[in-house]
């Protein structure tokens, strides 16, 4: 059934018929040019859990629209200008103006040495028409001849004027005077030598910054933007400052607002002054000139009697206090800002707070306290409406000081007595009230505004608007700030006019009610907002009983935004029919520190208003460029009328010295007038920054004797005085040194389907800096009945718009749910906490699009590659251009142990069950801890002759046949292997299938006994059955299989004979393993490489029978099955076994066999480490772990050893007993399965004498490492990285640094390939089919150059290494090796060769909810995985800080951002992680992801 419409819905067709927006028709063509293309790149995908559609909410149209901080600007369609817009042929190009450049502090100080510049002021002397009023102005403006101008050559080649001007106003700040000597020099410059001498020796560095380190060569680095060589320059003369007419004197002035209200108390009591409408549009209450006087004069009695006691009252004359009311409430508002005039006390209103985390409320409550605020008055229904503690007292909101909260109801309040009479003064410098002003930032400023400043306002006002007695006037605004407070509040009762307030609660309910309450009171005078304007033209329909021809001034409080254009120009367009008239539109330029700056006058009817076409390529380089409306790129402006009575505004350049601009050149408007603020509040710096600004002309000489107040508008001047403002300060954007306005960037977005797509027009527009730039983040609120295709097509039409009609990319386009963003309290879009959002990763957007692509143009340029030096003019004895050859080598191998005669492990075995037959070889410890089972020496000998039996009699197997041995960690395995050792045949370790997860695990143990030909399977009972298993053949063809032996029931007989090889370089076993990029490999072991390899394990780890080792690793492959099976036969130490697979229900079991067995040695995986630190955390002192006897943890791994992860565990486990130098790593790879493996660490002695880092740990440049070279650099300098020794060199092995490419040897400064020659290197490959194996040369390869001769494996690892100023057991200076990172795995991006644990270490750094990440390279773009651990909404809050991270810190766009589930990273059996699965995953789109985004 279809929904009828609410009314304003329901008129939008109609609406859209009359609106013909210049604008929207520029971005339609724009995007019609986009038509044919389609777009590059896949629209991202989402999980469909994600996609929840909701209803649509009542549609209530004025709710809130731009991206202002300040309320919600104009609606969906405002931003456009119509197509039958007109301007004035006479408005050249020198008169018309653009957004210009970003704020900075003013360089307004200077020396004392003061020089007089009549000569330089003669040219430039203005009028001041406001110094006539001599009563007015005599007290608070002073002169002065001492004024210096310094000229001083920058090292650019430039010139900086600094210019001092001793002279300003008397009372600066509030009632405090400066002092001043004689001779006007300030008594706090007068500071003697010695103490002088003494600050700038405390000023010195205690010792000089190592600058080789720390000082950051970014912007050598950086590609620089050059500027553009057909960019347009200003071209005009240099502007003069205009002049506003004289500020008239009228004889029945009152001579403070006080004064004013005290004359319309007493003699027109009964003249309504204030009417407040309730949601309804009905008259709640009506205040008169008398009760407004009363009541003033009670609640100031009551403020100045009633709070403390009478020996010490709460509040003096000049102390602040709060003002906290609601919108809807201005009658109690109006009775307290009047109520502390009388009591001459400082107001400072303020919002009211609704719960305790408000967007911008904690900045209030700093501006409340640095105001030392401490009592704040409310109205007493607000009272009731503030939130409570359970005690029923008001809390203390977060960041507010301690306030004493005072309801100024009448009925709570105490009649002062009959003689009691507030003293009315003439207007002074004291300070009038502080009003508060939002910041870019979020921070919040107070202006101080003074009584003297306050008075002039309202007659500089009352005289533009030609305010009269009795006059009506409506009021949409906010009334506690700005044009609201100016007009509705003070120059109304100045005047003695009747305000209706319309509250902003009635305007979301019916937007046409200020129209109605015009008619109704036939009003003279509106003050509303263009977006007001906006929903009115929204909701209307042609109404009969609305009219506008009382109107003589509708003041457009906004109309310095250049989008209120299109607002003005349609409003008028549809009810000039309801009598306005074209001359009562009146747009207006204000600022919270110059209050009104400009505002358009009644007698200017007789000339059409100015407004000109503006190239937006102009306004970007902050030039007046006047183009035709029939280009895209254009902006069409309106002027904002002439410069206020009384005051001189002149425009300067907004960086550095305040420079006057030219006629054709955009910058801020200054304003020199009584009627301004005073200072920002306790903050001197910034005032002087901006209330203290002296304009320079060209020639260097000051404009006026007088300062002149920073506006914080855009603009310029243009003929017969009119002004022109294009932007405003705070929506300032400059990207790579053109300057865009977010409010332009807003109304852009906004053309673009705006009714069908963005919710109520909430678009906030914002700036993030990366890379030294400044970059656009576009952020919108959609319907929410949109569809995500329609998401994405709204998104891709927004790109193309912003990049053709403003030439600048956007960096990022989030879109949110519905009423989701930040509000201000008038329902506008908080900028700055929205922006705080999206940096912390707060925002939850629904969809998503990054354009890193297109915006980002200053990246580093890629690296072009130098062809190598020829060995003939590096190669020099043992130096390799100029430095030594990367080359090292652990001790020797000597036989001096009995077992050493023995060339087979199976005689080592048969001669120990001999020797020492109950000697205890293993102990496989259960999930509990017990003891599950042992071998001693003959238990394992037996078992292992009948395993050959069984072989033998069963199985028919010859010589060498190849037997797949598939059982979990234990015992079995170990008798197993032996068994086939005295067999004869090759053993094959392969892990199990497992139990629930089958159809993933089982093709893996079919593949590899595929692989290695296999003539038999040997396993447990259990798995047996497993393999059998319905899931089995489903997953599997069972047919296949190699015979299955059952070893759960061995045969009681021996074999006839126990084998024994006759060639040493006999294949003794295949170590099948899948590498971290996803190939399955066997490689060769001889019966020579096991017995070398089980030798230099015992030599280095100082293995012996009587020794205990602890192992908690995989017994599958690499080290971790030498460990297992091989060492304890070769060595008789015990080894105690701990399945790793049992910590996953008890992650203690490893540290508590450790510390209850005593053990001194301990090897482990990463996986294990990072368990234990997980899964243990703070529950390690109940456990009553005792680690102080551990002499070494040495993790197993083939990567880069994990220092956080190392760091961590040692941390953690420090307190019980932990020696944080007893964790080491070792490292291994296919080729060769221990290079390094440091057990003993304290062999090392430091010969240096001073206390250090530790001395295995390096930090290097991680730039210089992408281009394969190794720098040096100290802790903590900026691009370092840390790299852990991978563990002692082992005895037997020799390690060089090649060049993977030409096989060149490298020298020690350089990163390359480590390759390694030892007796235990493996013999090959082994390929089961004959064809010829790819990596053929990985075991045989020689040197190109230098040392020919020697064979070397090559470890497809990259690394270096560094000779230490340590010396080990033999005396002579250690070398040790670090290992980046796998070759293949390394990616070439941009011509650097990057390894992508360093980029995944930036992006898990990014978010507390990013537990696991992966990177891969995919079609020359940088794929990044991320483990989401928390709600899917917040899958992406990450894209845009991964793509930030990554770009920050390692130059790289990332193209591709995926966002799963935890757990879908696959990671072997080391912990490490396989990333070639996950790129074959992420192809076959089998991730399951929650998002994926396309990086454009």
């Amino acid at each position: 059934m279809a929904k009828s419409k609410s009314r304003p819905e329901s008129n939008r067709e109609s609406v859209e018929r009359t609106e013909n927006y210049v604008h929207s028709e520029a971005v339609q063509a724009v995007l019609a040019r986009h038509v044919e293309s389609n777009v590059a790149v896949p629209m991202p995908s989402k999980r469909r859990s994600l996609v929840v559609q909701t209803s649509m909410d009542a549609y209530t149209p004025p709710d809130s629209s731009s991206g202002s901080e300040e309320e919600a600007g104009p609606g969906n369609d405002m931003p456009g200008m119509e197509h039958w817009m007109t301007r004035p042929a006479h408005l050249g190009p020198a008169h018309l103006g653009s957004t210009s450049s970003s704020s900075s502090s003013t360089q307004s100080g200077g020396s004392g040495n003061a020089g007089r510049l009549a000569d330089s002021l003669a040219h430039t002397h203005l009028s001041h028409p406001h110094l006539a009023h001599a009563h007015l102005t005599h007290t608070h403006l002073t002169q002065s001849h001492h004024v210096s101008a310094h000229h001083s050559q920058t090292h650019h080649g430039e010139y900086n004027f600094t210019v001092c001007m001793c002279v300003y106003r008397m009372c600066k700040y509030g009632n405090a005077e400066r002092m001043e000597t004689g001779d006007g020099v300030p008594v706090s410059s007068r500071v003697s030598a010695k103490i002088q001498q003494l600050v700038n020796t405390l000023k010195m560095p205690r010792r000089p910054p190592l600058r080789e380190f720390f000082v950051d060569d970014f912007e050598e680095l950086l590609e620089v933007q050059q500027p553009d060589p057909k960019q347009p320059r200003p071209e005009g003369a240099e502007m003069l400052a205009v002049s506003g007419e004289a500020l008239g004197v009228v004889t029945n002035w009152p001579p403070s607002l006080e004064a004013a209200l005290q004359r319309w108390g007493t003699i027109s009591p009964k003249a309504p002054c204030l009417t407040s409408l309730d949601t309804t549009g009905k008259p709640l209450y009506v205040l008169t000139y008398g009760k407004l006087w009363s009541r003033s004069i009670k609640l100031a009695y009551n403020i100045l009697h009633k709070l403390g006691s009478k020996q010490e009252p709460m509040l003096r004359p000049g102390d602040r206090v709060a003002l906290v009311f609601p919108n809807n409430d201005p009658v109690a508002f109006m009775v307290a800002f009047y109520g502390c005039l009388l009591a001459e006390v400082v107001p400072v209103p303020i919002e009211v707070p609704l719960t305790r985390k408000d967007a911008g409320s904690q900045q209030i409550g700093f501006l409340l306290g640095s105001c030392g605020v401490t009592v704040a008055l409310t109205s007493d229904a607000c009272h009731k409406g503030l939130p409570k503690s359970a005690t029923g007292e008001i809390p203390q909101f977060r960041g507010w000081p301690k306030l004493l909260w005072f309801v100024t109801e009448s009925k709570h309040l105490s009649k002062p007595p009959r003689d009691w009479f507030p003293h009315i003064k003439d207007a002074n410098s004291d300070t009038a009230y502080i009003e508060y002003k939002t910041c870019k930032d979020g921070s919040v400023l107070g202006v101080t505004v003074m009584r003297i400043a306050l008075l002039t306002h309202c007659q500089s006002l009352t005289q533009s608007c030609g305010y009269t007695e009795a006059e009506t006037i409506v009021n949409v605004l906010d009334f506690k700030k700005d044009v609201g407070l100016w007009h509705g509040i003070l120059t109304s009762v100045m005047n003695m006019m009747h305000v209706i307030s319309v509250p902003y609660s009635l305007m979301k309910v019916n937007p046409l009610s200020w129209i109605q309450k015009v008619y109704h009171f036939k009003a003279k005078v509106a003050c509303v907002k263009s977006r007001d304007m906006h929903w009115a033209l929204v909701a209307h329909r042609e109404q009969k009983d609305i009219s506008l021809s009382s109107l003589r001034m509708l003041l457009v409080a906004d109309g310095s935004n250049p989008w209120s254009i299109s607002s003005c120009d349609a409003f008028l367009n549809v009810f000039q029919s309801k009598g306005l008239r074209s001359e009562v539109i009146c747009p207006c330029a204000s600022s919270p520190e110059a209050l009104t700056v400009a505002i358009r006058r009644l007698e200017d009817s007789s000339q059409p208003p100015g407004r000109g076409v503006l190239s937006m390529q102009g306004l970007s380089y902050s030039v007046v460029r006047v183009d035709t409306e029939e280009r895209l790129s254009v902006l069409t402006v309106q002027d904002v009328g002439t410069v206020m009575p009384g005051a001189v505004v002149c425009v300067v350049k907004p960086e550095g010295v305040p420079l006057l601009c030219k006629t054709d050149e955009i910058g801020e408007l200054c304003v020199c007038s009584v009627a301004t603020g005073t200072s920002y509040y306790g903050l001197t710096g910034m005032t002087k920054n901006t209330f203290e600004v002296f304009p320079v002309a060209s020639g260097g000489g000051l404009v006026s004797e007088y300062a002149f107040v920073r506006t914080g508008l855009l603009g310029f001047v243009g003929p017969g005085g009119l002004v022109f403002i294009s932007g405003k300060m705070d929506g300032l954007i400059m990207v790579s040194g053109r300057r865009h306005n977010a409010d332009d960037i807003v109304a852009t977005a906004l053309a673009v389907e705006p009714m069908k797509f963005v919710y109520r027009g909430r678009i906030a527009v914002f700036s993030v800096t990366v890379l030294r730039d400044e970059r656009i983040v576009v952020v919108a609120e959609q319907r929410p009945d949109s569809t995500e295709e329609d998401s994405f097509q709204w998104m891709s039409r927004v790109l193309q718009a912003i990049d053709s009609i403003h030439g600048v990319g956007v960096f990022c386009l989030g879109l949110v749910p519905a009423n989701t963003l930040p509000k201000t309290p008038l329902g506008g879009i908080h900028l700055s906490e929205t922006k705080q959002l999206y940096l912390e990763g707060g925002l939850h957007p629904c969809n998503v699009l990054m354009c890193p692509h297109t915006c980002v143009t200053n990246l580093p340029k890629p690296r072009q590659k130098q062809p190598e030096i020829g060995p003939a003019s590096v190669m020099v004895g043992n130096l390799v251009s100029g430095k030594r050859i990367a080359m090292a080598s652990g001790r020797d191998l000597g036989q001096t142990d009995d077992n050493d005669q023995f060339l087979f492990l199976s005689e080592v075995l048969q001669w120990r069950s001999q020797t020492t037959p109950d000697h205890i070889l293993y102990t496989l410890l259960s999930s509990r801890g017990l003891v599950s089972s042992s071998l001693t020496c003959l238990q394992l000998h037996k078992r292992a002759e009948r395993v050959a039996a069984l072989l033998l009699e069963r199985g028919g197997l010859q010589e060498g046949d190849h037997i797949a041995l598939v059982y979990p960690p234990g015992i079995d395995l170990i008798a197993a292997f032996y068994g086939c050792l005295y067999a004869g045949c090759v053993p094959i370790t392969v892990r199990p299938p497992h139990p629930q997860n089958i159809s993933t695990t089982l093709p893996t143990v079919k593949m590899i006994v595929e692989v290695s030909r296999s003539a038999c399977v040997m396993t447990t009972a259990v798995i047996c059955k497993l393999l059998r298993s319905k899931e089995a053949v489903a997953t599997v063809d069972i047919r296949n299989w190699p015979p299955v032996l059952d070893t759960d029931d061995l045969p009681k007989k021996k074999p006839p004979a126990l084998y024994k090889p006759c060639n040493p370089d006999a294949l003794a076993y295949l170590d099948f393993s899948v590498s971290t990029t996803g190939m399955l490999a066997g490689v060769q072991m001889s019966h020579n490489a096991v017995g070398a390899f089980c030798r230099s394990v015992k030599l280095q780890c100082e293995l012996y029978p009587s020794r205990e080792v602890a192992i908690c690793l995989d017994p599958y492959c690499g080290l971790g099955f030498v460990l297992w099976c091989l060492c304890s036969v070769y060595s008789g130490h015990q080894s105690i076994l701990i399945p790793p697979v049992e910590l996953e229900s008890n992650p203690a079991l490893w540290l508590l066999a450790v510390s209850q067995l005593r053990v001194r040695d301990t090897f482990c995986s990463y996986s294990v480490m990072e368990l234990c630190t997980k899964g243990l955390g703070l529950q390690t002192e109940a456990r009553g772990l005792d680690l102080s006897r551990v002499r070494a943890c040495v993790v197993v791994a083939e990567e880069r050893p994990r220092m956080s992860l190392t760091h961590s565990f040692s941390k953690l486990f420090k307190d019980l007993g932990l020696h944080p130098r007893s964790v080491s790593t070792a490292f291994g790879c296919r080729v060769n399965l221990a290079i390094c493996l440091q057990v003993c660490v304290c062999v090392c002695v430091c010969v240096c004498g001073t206390s250090g880092p530790d001395p295995t740990t390096v930090y290097v440049d991680m730039r210089a490492l992408r281009h394969d070279r190794v720098r040096l650099v100290e802790r903590g300098s900026p691009h370092s990285l840390p790299l852990m020794e991978s563990g002692k060199i082992l005895p037997g092995v020799r390690i060089i640094i090649a060049n993977p490419e030409t096989k060149g040897p490298l020298g020690d400064s350089h990163l390359g390939e480590i390759w390694v020659h030892s007796a235990h290197n493996g013999s090959g490959y082994y390929s089961g089919y004959g064809e010829e194996v790819l990596q053929s040369d990985h075991f045989t390869s020689r040197l190109s150059f230098g040392d020919t001769s020697t064979v070397w494996a090559r470890t497809g690892y990259l690394g270096f290494l560094r000779r230490t100023e340590l010396t080990d057991a033999s005396g002579e200076r250690h070398d040790a090796l670090y290992v980046v990172g796998a070759l293949e795995e390394a990616m070439e991006l941009r011509g650097m060769r990057y390894h992508p644990i360093d980029i995944e270490t930036s992006v898990i750094r990014t978010h507390k909810n990013i537990m696991e990440c992966a990177v891969f390279p995919w079609t020359n773009l940088l794929v990044v995985v991320i483990e989401l651990e928390g709600s899917e909404q917040e899958a992406l809050d990450l894209v845009p800080m991964v793509t930030k991270a990554v770009l920050e810190e390692h130059y790289l766009i990332v193209g591709v951002v995926v966002v799963t589930d935890i757990g879908v990273i696959p990671i072997n059996s080391r912990g490490e992680k396989q990333r070639m699965h996950l790129r074959d995953g992420f192809l076959q789109d089998q991730l399951d992801p929650i998002y994926v985004a396309y990086n454009m």
